[in-house]
């Protein structure tokens, strides 16, 4: 655990100083953040993530990884996850030792993510604190394909603002070879690019607290068309719901957007469609609450609502933004030493990183 708190503080001391020596651009009110710095957080994140050993289901990536023989292409089978397949087979022509795997993953994830927070973060280091303390980036090191595949999608934002749909779902297509459910981004790009806070707005919400009190009914539903798929197997997971802290805390940053819905727009027309997406995050939250495999979906839009908590602060008078900036980096050091330590008691280990 030790790594991972010296992680936590090179990132968000990096990542500060990224912005205080920042520049500003053209677009206002956005700044450039010092790539030096910026170089630095991304490092500290790949070294951690892609020299470890443990955490979740790395192990059995290795052990998977271990277990390849044949790293021909001609026996590739274009179903399922078959770019992921791919990927693994031209890694293992490079090398057998499943270390490369986890190294390369992790290294390909964590830049995409920093990459599109230096863009669109107003406070790079906000973004990347809470990527750390709100469990992403912990998550990122279990979720190994998702993680990777909800990367590629995050960096559609600029299609998403600009409303260029095609360069869209072909990233997104890309990113579904890598894991299926990033398929579920398809019909989100009209859903989402549209005012926040409106009827509509309101009408999710509600759907999502009604799939919740219902989700007997939903759950059935919706296992008996996935049955047949390679992800049929969820219908018989029983771990329980999402921790209810976890999905209040996931809304957190909707409720200082619903306050500031106003200053929010005028600073930045277009964070309205990173509103909605940070809304149907919430929502999977919701309905997961119920069944925990449902926050899995919610991987690719939590990585839209560290660019939303950046920009929380600018929505309060000058004089309280010292105040609130404090007073969340508090809040999400609880949170992160309460699920890491009380609820998970998590370790890390590594061959290379000891401490």
């Amino acid at each position: 655990m030790r790594i991972l708190w010296l992680n936590l503080f090179i990132v968000y001391l990096s990542s500060f100083c990224a912005r205080y020596f920042s520049s500003p651009l053209d677009q206002a009110p956005f700044v450039k953040p010092n790539k030096l710095f910026v170089f630095i957080s991304m490092l500290s994140l790949v070294l951690v993530a892609g020299l470890r050993k443990n955490i979740g289901d790395t192990p059995l990536y290795m052990h998977s990884y271990s277990l390849i023989e044949d790293s021909s292409l001609k026996n590739i089978s274009f179903e399922g996850d078959f770019g992921f397949n791919i990927f693994q087979l031209l890694l293992y022509r490079i090398s057998d030792d499943p270390q490369l795997l986890i190294f390369v993953t992790a290294t390909i994830t964590n830049i995409l993510i920093v990459w599109v927070l230096s863009q669109y973060s107003r406070l790079i280091e906000i973004s990347l604190y809470v990527y750390i303390t709100l469990g992403m980036f912990t998550v990122s090191m279990n979720g190994i394909r998702q993680y990777l595949a909800a990367a590629i999608v995050f960096t559609t934002t600029k299609y998403i603002l600009n409303g260029d749909g095609k360069k869209f779902f072909i990233i997104v297509l890309f990113a579904s070879t890598i894991h299926k459910t990033a398929l579920i981004l398809l019909p989100i790009y009209f859903i989402v690019r549209r005012e926040a806070w409106t009827k509509a707005t309101f009408s999710f919400l509600f759907l999502g607290v009604i799939i919740a009190l219902g989700y007997g009914q939903f759950s059935s539903a919706l296992f008996s068309v996935i049955e047949d798929t390679q992800y049929g197997h969820y219908q018989n997971f029983s771990e329980g719901g999402a921790n209810i802290l976890r999905v209040a805390v996931s809304g957190v940053p909707l409720i200082f957007a619903f306050l500031g819905r106003e200053k929010l727009r005028e600073l930045w027309p277009k964070s309205d469609y990173i509103v909605n997406l940070t809304l149907l995050g919430f929502i999977f939250m919701v309905i997961s609450s119920q069944n925990w495999i449902f926050a899995r979906f919610n991987i690719y839009f939590g990585l839209f609502s560290l660019i939303l908590t950046s920009w929380i602060l600018h929505v309060f008078i000058e004089s309280n933004r010292k105040f609130i900036y404090f007073s969340l980096l508090a809040f999400y050091f609880i949170y992160f030493y309460f699920e890491s330590v009380i609820a998970l008691g998590l370790v890390y280990e590594s061959n290379y990183l000891k401490w």
